[in-house]
């Protein structure tokens, strides 16, 4: 059978869920047997979001292979429980370089480089590798940005060439739009999306389903009006309801039937869907046992998208504990010796969040120095194990000035450092650890009792390590580097002895949890936040007694 592509676009406004729709058609494909990935082509000219302000994009989510990529490729592996690569994400700057590249190299001999045929080509090579590298039945092509804009032109004329490539029976447009509520109306109103299907149209990619985002049910007078205005057969009108929890649209969606219609237009071989263990997971983190509040601290807490895998990681390590995670944005730069008690006396488990510079760091320190000495349990993530690292060089082994060269050029006690191998790299992209990397775990850790295999690879993004060179002076103070990188010999993971669950890790284990993966750190480190919020509450009423 030939590689199916669906063609997913959205209209009228951005923001309306178009990777949400993406990941949950997938789950609906991969239940009923086939092999499907997701593909996000981005219209902005950034060759990647590496470099990109995460209050402007997000997260940056990082592949196995090392590709910095749009988040929306988290959704794709969360939903899917696949591994993306950095063919999943494709961007207008990296197709402009490698068209530019390519005539540099006189691929084209000599002829005029232009957006028809060149820049389109491009488009349309990077989907049909994806589709042919693994041999799918199905690949979900999203593409970025609303219908009109003038960066996604070259994304529409591609896929309309695309139609004509592979076939226009291998090939379905889906078309994400949205259906307002006016309130002084009291009415839904259709225009806004038959002008989104008439300017898609008028590009030459004519929709087969529409998915129509709403507040409210969209009655039967309303599909078929959506219908007849753009050319669908009113079963061909999906309504996309807001729902409280992003694990519940493929239910709804497969309650609207849109795996059925994509089924049976693509003519796809398919089993009844096995969704059992998915309705399982939505159950538990709808109807949970208990509650318990973590406090992450960072400093783009205003912005929860730069977090958003750690808050998804929470969720799925959160259901396997029977729990609601409820997480308490704590801002870094705000958090001071006044006010640390009041931020996180009352919570359950503390999580330092990664990022770069030295912006808030000092709340970091405190968050981690009052974690550590109240017993209450500690997560830190990249950065965030990085300051705990230095919490404790500062105030158990006495080193008042131990600091990271990142904030620091000239501390005396750099603790934290570029490696030897990475300070004659002038270009910063140069030094990062991006992708995978193995980690060997030590016995009788925090860690072995979560992961309980001594081998494991885990995703990285980072520039600086623990510093070779003065990590003695760590473990004979009592810090247990359970967790080292064999090929380099860097410190993976560091702990806290006499600690309730004190694990603080140099990579990204928030992006590797999937809903029928959870990852380990994350469901002990909530196991531990409960047993920690069981004991306080025990002593609480113990003292009231």
């Amino acid at each position: 059978m030939a590689t199916k592509y669906i063609i997913v676009t959205g209209g009228v406004t951005s923001s309306l869920g178009k990777g949400i729709i993406c990941a949950s058609l997938g789950r609906l494909l991969v239940a009923r047997g086939l092999r499907v990935t997701i593909q996000k082509l981005d219209p902005y000219i950034n060759v990647d979001p590496g470099t990109m302000n995460p209050y402007e994009h997000g997260e940056v989510y990082v592949t196995d292979d090392g590709a910095e990529t749009d988040l929306d490729l988290g959704h794709y592996e969360r939903f899917l429980d696949i591994k993306t690569s950095q063919e999943n994400n494709v961007t207008t700057g990296r197709i402009y370089y490698d068209v530019i590249m390519k005539e540099r190299r006189g691929a084209f001999l000599g002829k005029t480089v232009q957006v028809i045929p060149h820049i389109t080509d491009e488009i349309k090579s990077h989907v049909i590798k994806l589709g042919s590298s693994e041999d799918y039945d199905v690949v979900l092509v999203e593409v970025g940005g609303t219908v009109g804009d003038i960066e996604s032109l070259p994304y529409i004329e591609a896929m309309r060439q695309l139609k004509y490539e592979v076939g226009r029976e291998n090939t379905l447009s889906i078309h994400l739009t949205l259906v307002p509520y006016l309130a002084a109306a009291g009415e839904l109103k259709t225009k806004p999306t038959q002008h989104s299907v008439k300017t898609l149209s008028e590009s030459g990619l004519t929709p087969d389903i529409l998915v129509c985002r709403s507040e409210y049910e969209l009655d039967g007078t309303i599909r078929r009006k959506i219908a007849q205005f753009c050319n669908v057969a009113v079963e061909d009108v999906i309504a996309s309801l807001d729902a409280d929890s992003i694990y519940e649209v493929p239910l709804l969606m497969q309650k609207e039937g849109l795996d059925l219609r994509v089924i049976d237009k693509l003519g796809l071989p398919a089993k009844n869907a096995d969704l059992k263990r998915w309705k399982e997971f939505v159950e538990k983190i709808k109807f949970p046992k208990k509650e318990l509040e973590i406090a992450l601290v960072g400093k783009y807490v205003e912005h929860h998208d730069a977090y958003k895998s750690i808050v998804e990681a929470l969720i799925h390590g959160g259901a396997v504990n029977d729990t609601k995670v409820n997480i308490r944005w704590v801002q870094s730069e705000e958090l001071n010796e006044q006010n640390v008690k009041n931020e996180l006396a009352d919570v359950s488990g503390v999580l330092v969040a990664p990022g770069f510079g030295d912006r808030g760091v000092e709340g970091k320190f405190l968050a981690v120095k009052y974690a550590r000495e109240n017993k209450i349990p500690f997560f830190g993530i990249c950065l965030g194990m990085q300051c705990a690292v230095i919490e404790f060089a500062r105030n158990v082994m006495g080193v008042e000035n131990a600091n990271s060269t990142e904030f620091d050029e000239d501390t005396p006690y750099p603790i934290i450092d570029l490696m030897p191998d990475q300070r004659d790299i002038e270009d910063k992209g140069g030094t990062m650890r991006l992708g995978k990397y193995e980690c060997k775990i030590e016995k009788d850790s925090f860690a072995m009792d979560a992961y309980k295999e001594e081998l494991i690879e885990e995703r990285h993004r980072h520039r600086f390590e623990v510093n070779n060179e003065l990590r003695s002076d760590l473990v004979e103070s009592g810090m247990v580097l359970s967790g080292i990188n064999p090929e380099r010999d860097l410190v993976e993971i560091a702990e806290v002895k006499d600690h309730p669950w004190f694990v603080g890790v140099q990579f990204h284990p928030e992006l590797r949890s999937t809903v029928y993966d959870p990852h380990p750190l994350f469901v002990s480190f909530v196991k531990a936040s409960q047993d920690h919020s069981v004991s306080h509450i025990e002593t609480e009423e113990q003292v009231a007694e």
